[in-house]
């Protein structure tokens, strides 16, 4: 068996049509007009642009795990899966879904093969991050591979910077002791030794607070392996941080490489991160993290902006103007993890 190939993205705003039967009375109020026009045609191809990502992902296999965030509901995210079924051979995506009651009704899912991963249904949690204005919610599932180990995996949208990074910090804060909480849990319910890999989109970059201190991560693996009271996690992204936008030559074509996976006013930032705990490091790991293989995904090459600054191509939507050849705000990043 090869290496797993593990994917995120955050899809920006995959909502379900403007008058889907799907969404609660509530959740139509609070959107308001921000659907107006989202038509189960754009709907459908919005979640085509995004499988036609997916499925190229893995050199043309598809991801055997992809976390997703900013999904409405289950209907879109299996309909996500469907789309990428259908441009892959040898797949039958299955998905795990959390219905979370964050305040705009965007979730946190996972797609994933399961003839490589199982996900028992008594083995999914919504771990909440409580906030005055709603609430975001953290996904863990305990997969099992298929020699029976247990794998689990949390799924991260933290709350937004909206309002200012410094007035919303408390919020990501919050949102770091909560995962850092349920990754010590994790380990005192299933043992010591199991294999914790985290990803999402975090809305803080690795040096933030939120992470470095909340959440107890840090680029030095050696303090994840040596640990002695909380357990630390090694967060995969700090070779990316920092990084400048960058032109690689294929042949005779030129590609400009993005130095982070979400934009601001003309500013990369690596906000989508892998993380993992000492148990996906050690030489003789069932599941071993590959560091050197973490990389944002920006092929189909339609994805990457023509601008001066290699920003995402967005589809749109949500007060918008609509791009149909576009995708997301964010890029994707995926890695190896490598099976014993």
């Amino acid at each position: 068996m090869g290496p797993l190939y593990v994917a995120w993205w955050n899809v920006e705003n995959l909502f379900d049509e403007e008058h889907s039967p799907r969404r609660s009375e509530k959740m139509t109020r609070v959107l308001g007009n921000d659907l107006r026009g989202w038509t189960s045609h754009l709907r459908d191809r919005k979640i085509s642009q995004l499988a036609s990502v997916i499925a190229e992902m893995n050199s043309g296999q598809g991801p055997d795990l992809l976390g997703v965030c900013e999904v409405e509901n289950e209907f879109v995210v299996q309909q996500l899966a469907s789309a990428v079924n259908h441009r892959v051979t040898g797949r039958t995506y299955q998905i795990a879904h959390a219905d979370t009651s964050d305040q705009r009704g965007v979730d946190v899912a996972f797609i994933y093969d399961p003839a490589l991963l199982t996900a028992p249904a008594d083995q999914r949690f919504q771990h909440v991050v409580m906030r005055r204005t709603g609430t975001r919610e953290i996904l863990q599932v305990n997969f099992r591979t298929v020699s029976g180990h247990t794998w689990a995996v949390f799924g991260n949208h933290w709350p937004s910077r909206r309002g200012g990074q410094q007035e919303s910090a408390a919020y990501r804060a919050t949102a770091g002791e909560t995962l850092a909480y349920f990754h010590e849990r994790t380990l005192e319910v299933h043992g010591a030794h199991t294999p914790v890999l985290v990803m999402g989109d975090f809305n803080d970059e690795p040096f933030n607070v939120s992470l470095s201190q909340h959440a107890l991560s840090t680029r030095q693996r050696t303090k994840v392996l040596n640990a002695t009271t909380a357990p630390r996690l090694w967060n995969l992204m700090w070779p990316i941080v920092g990084g400048d936008d960058r032109i690689e030559s294929a042949g005779n074509e030129h590609a400009v490489r993005p130095g982070g996976t979400f934009y601001f006013q003309n500013t990369a930032n690596v906000l989508d991160q892998f993380l993992v705990n000492k148990n996906m490091l050690t030489p003789r790991a069932h599941l071993r993290a590959e560091p050197g293989s973490v990389h944002i995904v920006t092929h189909p090459q339609g994805m990457v902006g023509t601008g001066r600054y290699p920003a995402p191509v967005l589809f749109g939507g949500m007060g918008k103007d609509v791009n149909q050849n576009g995708y997301s705000d964010h890029y994707p990043i995926a890695m190896h993890v490598e099976v014993a």
